[in-house]
């Protein structure tokens, strides 16, 4: 009788694994695959016009985990979102930097190197097509 147990037991936990993987897989019915996949994973979507970044400034899409920025007239760049100190989101684009809230890291609109705070690396870039005056995620 332990034998035909233990074998009750192999079937229902194989049987709970696999419905718990099939639900992980498919996510909830909201038409996500997975609830920790990065939205950077929309290759092309398009994150808005080139009007929409000021010129010496720039957007964050908190989203995507992506800031766009427009150093110069006609010249756009692109950077993660994720502040390189402890992974805090930065929130804001002002005076010719990126700016993250928590511990007060500021990165450069230019190239994303750390003007300023804890933060011990630049901020990586992203790659992001223009067309037109639309600005899309590579």
């Amino acid at each position: 009788m332990t034998n035909r147990s233990t074998r009750r037991t192999v079937i229902l936990a194989t049987g709970a694994s696999a419905l718990l993987a099939g639900c992980s897989q498919y996510g909830d019915g909201d038409g996500s695959s997975d609830a920790s996949a990065s939205p950077k994973g929309s290759s092309g979507q398009q994150l808005a016009t080139t009007g929409d970044i000021p010129v010496g400034g720039g957007t964050v899409f908190k989203d995507q985990k992506v800031v766009v920025t427009q150093p110069a007239k006609g010249d756009f760049k692109a950077f993660s979102a994720v502040c390189t100190h402890q992974g805090c989101l930065v929130d804001k684009v002002a005076d010719g930097t990126i700016d993250c809230p928590c511990h007060g890291s500021k990165f450069s609109v230019e190239d994303g190197a750390v003007k300023a705070g804890p933060a011990p690396r630049p901020l990586p870039a992203e790659k992001i097509t223009v067309q037109g005056n639309s600005i899309r995620l590579a």
